[in-house]
């Protein structure tokens, strides 16, 4: 599976932001689909996971203000993003795994969100 990010931007704390993550090679249910971040000088960082349809886990610090969705019909995973913080600012990545395996193995290029203050 092909995996492929969109939608990132520059918004002002407090806005809104969806993010797009779309599949190809292979239906996004299949697998799990995750959104990871990496702020300028940090570590790459989990956000959050869909094991389809309705399996999701978040990390702490967007726990009530992002959610992650997915639409079967267009083989796309969504990051809807709300209450931006200025710490939200990174590249956001997409990511696929295997139902059974340790590792994220497909990843696409990353949407840059900024958020400013």
């Amino acid at each position: 599976v092909q995996v492929q990010a969109s939608g990132g931007g520059l918004v002002q704390a407090g806005a809104s932001l969806r993010l797009s993550c779309a599949a190809s090679g292979g239906a996004f249910s299949n697998y799990r689909m995750a959104w990871f971040r990496q702020a300028p000088g940090k570590e790459r960082e989990f956000v959050a996971h869909i094991v389809w349809p309705d399996s999701t886990t978040y990390a702490d610090s967007v726990k009530g203000r992002f959610t992650i969705s997915g639409d079967k019909a267009k083989n796309t995973v969504y990051l809807q993003m709300n209450s931006l913080k200025p710490e939200d600012t990174a590249v956001y990545y997409c990511a696929a795994r295997r139902p059974f395996s340790s590792d994220y193995h497909f990843w696409g290029q990353g949407t840059e969100v900024t958020v400013s203050s």
